[in-house]
Parts: structure tokens; sequence; C-alpha cells
């Protein structure tokens, strides 16, 4: 397969021994309970010639959910694999559980009965930070369908990452970007916060990606700064958008001799949703596209 015959969102790449490991939401059906069988897994050695998928992730039995599988990402921790995804079902909300593998092909499995995040929550889009301490974090959005203005929180995760610590704490409302827009035309107010990702620059600056919209070009790729270096921030945003093209929930890789990828799913239309990887470098306080 090449990436344009590969139908998903919210891509992730995870680089590891001459291997290219995809993984994203199935997107070649609407929304609804058939998206909630599974999940895939794409490889490639080249990023040119992909294999077909393989279901690194299918619904155990009693699995509490059986829909909105969305945004797979897998990050190695204590010699093993953690998939980060998000969930729902009829009687629960969205939420985001963690899985394990021995591999990065799978098969993962849930380590909790339930999610990281807080059940009387509408949350997604889970992703993993370690601090400076090596304390680990889950990340997510708490979804603006709920709270109008969308935020990205954090909470304490233990080290086996089974369980949380204490409450989540607030990072950011995306209206803190003066640029955000609106998706109720009746109220404003009510903004999106889609897709957290951090990355490390080589000068040791912390940027965290995330995405929203923008007045006319829709669906978009930002990213903020920590102006203390710490998941905690405060995160200062960008005065425009990374991407304006109609596209997001990106993500940052390496090739294996050092090149800096950003891949995202553009656009974000259904049924013409695709993975798009773009070459980036560093600045002194993020990233730019060569």
């Amino acid at each position: 397969m090449k990436l344009e015959d590969i139908h998903i969102r919210d891509p992730y790449v995870l680089a590891e021994d001459g291997i290219y490991y995809l993984y994203g939401t199935r997107a070649n059906h609407p929304l609804g309970p058939r998206q909630g069988e599974g999940l895939d897994v794409y490889t490639s050695k080249d990023l040119i010639n992909w294999s077909e998928p393989h279901e690194c992730f299918k619904k155990p039995e009693k699995f509490w959910a059986d829909r909105d599988f969305f945004a797979p990402e897998v990050h190695k921790y204590n010699g093993a694999y953690y998939m980060f995804a998000s969930f729902r079902s009829l009687s629960k909300n969205r939420a985001t559980q963690i899985l394990r593998s021995e591999s990065p092909i799978g098969p993962f499995n849930p380590i909790s009965e339930g999610p990281m995040t807080p059940e009387d929550r509408v949350c997604l889009d889970g992703t993993f930070f370690v601090d400076d301490k090596n304390n680990p974090w889950i990340v997510f959005c708490h979804e603006w369908t709920q709270i109008g203005n969308g935020t990205i929180c954090a909470t304490r995760l233990t080290d086996d990452l089974s369980a949380t610590i204490g409450e989540p704490e607030l990072l950011f409302p995306a209206g803190d970007a003066k640029w955000v827009f609106s998706l109720n035309p009746n109220e404003d107010g009510h903004f999106v916060t889609d897709g957290p990702f951090f990355y490390r620059l080589k000068n040791g600056k912390l940027i965290m990606l995330w995405s929203s919209f923008i007045k006319t070009f829709g669906y978009v790729q930002t990213y903020a700064l920590s102006e203390s270096g710490t998941l905690k921030g405060p995160w200062k945003q960008q005065d425009e958008p990374l991407y304006k093209n109609d596209g997001g929930h990106g993500m940052i890789f390496k090739e294996f001799d050092g090149q800096l990828f950003l891949i995202l799913h553009q656009p974000n239309g259904h049924p013409y949703e695709r993975p798009r990887i773009f070459s980036i470098t560093e600045t002194d306080d993020g990233i730019k596209f060569l």
C-alpha cells in the first residue's frame, strides 16, 4: 500500500529497529458502532511502501466500550509498548484507556478494568508524558461538547500506568489561542481541543502539538510552547496555526537517518482524510516546514 491508500485519521508513527509502525483511527466507514471493533497497525521500512493493515487490538468480549475507537498512539516505556486510545459506549462517556503489548504489532490488552480519564468527563486523545523526575502522566482533552471551551488536562499515573494519582490539572483552554473559531454558530466560546502530543527541542524547550478550528481554513495544526520547559507551563500559544489546510491531529517522529517529520491527517472531512507526512525542522522556539 501507498500512504494515499491508507484511510485513517489521527495518524501516529512509532519508529523502532528499522521499521515504522503507523497507527490511526479507522476511517473507511462512518462513525458509529462498526468503528468499535478494533484498531490496526501498518508497517513500512521506507515510509513509501506500507503493509496491509494488521489488527493490533481486537475488542475483548466483555470490554466496556463498543464504539468510537479513536486515536491510538503507542509509546515504549520500561521495555513494553503502551497504547493510549479513546473509546465510548452508549452508557459511558468517551474516555482514554491504556493497553499493553510486548510488541508494536500487538496484541494490545487493557491493563485496567476502566479508562484513565474521569468518568464524569467527556474526554479523548490521551497521550503520554514523562516529566524530569521520571513521573508518568496522561494528558488528554476535556471535550468542548461538554464544557464549551475545550481544555487540555494532565493527570499523574502510577509507575505501571494502571491507575491515576490525584485529580486532573488544567494545562490550558482552547480559547487561549486568539485565532480559534467557535463550532457553534449560535454561540461564541465553543472551542475544540484535539490531539495533544509533546516534543522536546534540542535546546531543551518543550512544545505541545494540538489541533482546533480557525475561521475560513477549518481544521488546523498548531503548537504551544511551555515557558517553564515543564508540563505545567505556562503554555504560550502561537499567533497563527502551523498548518492551515484543513488538516491536523499530528505528531512528530524521526526518520532513521535523523530527518524530522510531522504526520497529520488531511483533509478533515470524511471520506477523504488520509495521512500526510511533511519534512520539518526545529527553530529556537518550535518547528517549521522545510
